[in-house]
């Protein structure tokens, strides 16, 4: 098995450029945090990408860069390289496209406060309830989730993942497969990153609501789990989202970060950041899955809990 061998746009454009057809598979990707090359990051809590492995020699294109993160899901206006790599005149062919976004999101649309300024913010601008909306305790931590400011979120993301889809299908790599990860469920606790002023991310706004310290773990499977079965029901509609492959990160064993621990726990780095095993996990998990799929053409994907489906 070969890692994958990971490449910046600038590094296409100097004079040792690479190679991409010296690799059996070349991809490009685009994301987060979780695929970023800061050296802060790589020392910390490591690159998903860098645990990918596949049978055949493999490169990818990384346009994550240097960022701390992406502040919104796709961000085209402000990933120049990524636009010109996927759709531009002399674009590559690509056998696929790697993606790790609409995490960020998620936690910003938590973030969101119940008042600005003093002014109520309305349910569907937000993912928590405040106190006062809360809804009965049989509806257990249901009770603290806004269903319209979910559908907000949704529809949000729905339209910027079709957005890059049609980009994809106006360029040389159309119809090629777009793999996506789902995200691991964090325990809200005081953990942020080294830098000062980033994170933690879901600890203060859980205590911002009221939301009892006892509910915080299942507040956050909550999200993440509604996230992960929004994004499988994108990729099961071909129609809409032809090659759209997503990978249920949430079906990995992890270790839980213990709750109220400020530093590395488990197999995490802080709050929302895997460490370098975390990441071994679902690096090792989704591998296996981007294979089947570059190996098969796309005609397959496999779940952890389904057979094989055709693909229209």
């Amino acid at each position: 098995m070969d890692h994958l061998a990971c490449f910046a746009p600038e590094d296409l454009r100097s004079a040792q450029a690479p190679d991409l057809q010296a690799y059996h598979w070349r991809l490009l990707a685009q994301g987060d945090s979780w695929f970023s090359t800061a050296q802060a990051k790589l020392s910390a809590h490591a690159n998903l990408l860098q645990e990918l492995v596949l049978s055949k020699p493999a490169a990818a294109v990384n346009c994550a860069g240097q960022s701390e993160s992406l502040a919104r899901l796709v961000e085209l206006e402000s990933a120049p390289d990524f636009v010109e790599l996927l759709t531009g005149p002399n674009a590559p062919v690509w056998d696929g496209v790697l993606l790790s976004v609409g995490g960020n999101d998620l936690i910003k649309a938590a973030q969101t406060p119940g008042q600005i300024d003093g002014e109520d913010v309305p349910l569907h601008l937000r993912l928590l309830r405040r106190q006062t909306e809360w809804g009965p305790p049989s509806a257990g931590v249901g009770r603290y989730f806004s269903e319209p400011g979910w559908a907000t979120y949704a529809e949000y993301l729905k339209a910027n993942l079709r957005h890059l889809l049609t980009l994809r299908d106006q360029g040389p790599s159309a119809r090629k497969p777009v793999f996506m990860h789902c995200y691991a469920v964090p325990v809200p606790r005081p953990a942020g990153a080294e830098d000062a002023g980033h994170g933690p991310w879901l600890y203060p706004a859980l205590k911002a609501y009221a939301i009892p310290a006892a509910d915080w773990a299942a507040v956050s499977r909550l999200m993440v789990m509604h996230l992960a079965q929004f994004l499988k029901s994108l990729m099961a509609d071909k129609e809409q989202f032809p090659g759209l492959f997503v990978f249920d990160s949430t079906a990995v064993p992890l270790a839980p970060a213990a709750a109220g621990a400020s530093g590395i726990s488990g197999d995490w780095h802080n709050e929302i950041h895997l460490n370098h095993s975390g990441c071994f996990k679902i690096g090792r998990a989704w591998s296996e899955h981007i294979e089947r799929v570059l190996t098969t053409g796309g005609l397959f994907v496999d779940s952890p809990t389904k057979g094989r489906e055709r693909r229209r």
